[in-house]
């Protein structure tokens, strides 16, 4: 199980559950021809897609294309069941960046089909997130600025004020389907810019001036023997 840090430490939960949202900023929604949403497109990761950032990723090679989605992530302090914006407000611990990673080959096909997107979306290591700062140093949910640079280039550049679904209100409305508990983490969705990557890549991420990690893809072969 992985268990996310926040402010410098081990957080007191294990990540449990990863709940994510499809479409949440329309130019993302128009980059791959899907039409905007009346209503969130929710959908869960499982624990096990949970990894660190920080680390060399590791991404299949025999599937197709993995794209990358740079996201928010929140990771939630207290339990939210059928929740108001106000209790969301005071349930949060802490917000970080993650990666909703993606076999879009395979989703691809999944939706032709009209079937479910999980083993596009929630395979083992499809989540690698960011450290955590505490969710105190956010004033405004709608104004937090996030990139992503690969091999030098920026890929990926967005402000939560874009978003369809603001974060306080996603997170209720999520909370009314599922609860949520200590560890469990929100994604919050991703700008237009997703594509591709490859082994070898170089990648840069960024939130405000409280998060900036770096960190490499690698083939699942050479995960394995850095272990």
């Amino acid at each position: 199980m992985f268990t996310p840090s926040l402010d410098g430490a081990p957080f007191s939960s294990p990540v449990g559950k990863i709940v994510c949202v499809g479409r949440n900023y329309a130019a993302h929604a128009a980059e791959l021809n899907n039409p905007v949403p009346d209503t969130p497109v929710l959908f869960i990761k499982p624990a096990d897609a949970a990894c660190d950032l920080q680390a060399p990723l590791s991404i299949p090679l025999s599937q197709g294309d993995v794209h990358h989605e740079l996201e928010v992530a929140v990771l939630i302090g207290k339990r939210l069941q059928k929740a108001s914006e106000a209790e969301v407000s005071g349930a949060l611990a802490g917000v970080g960046l993650g990666l909703d990673l993606t076999l879009r080959d395979v989703q691809s096909v999944l939706k032709e089909k009209g079937l479910p997107w999980e083993r596009a979306k929630a395979f083992d290591g499809s989540c690698p997130l960011s450290p955590f700062v505490s969710a105190a140093r956010v004033s405004d949910w709608q104004n937090l600025n996030f990139s992503l640079h690969r091999n030098g280039a920026q890929q990926q550049s967005g402000n939560s004020a874009d978003m369809l679904n603001p974060v306080l209100s996603l997170i209720a409305h999520m909370s009314h389907s599922f609860t949520l508990n200590p560890g469990d983490v929100v994604m919050t969705g991703t700008p237009p810019g997703v594509g591709p990557l490859n082994v070898g890549d170089s990648l840069e991420l960024a939130l405000e001036d409280w998060i900036a990690v770096t960190t490499e893809v690698v083939s699942p072969q050479a995960s394995e023997k850095s272990l």
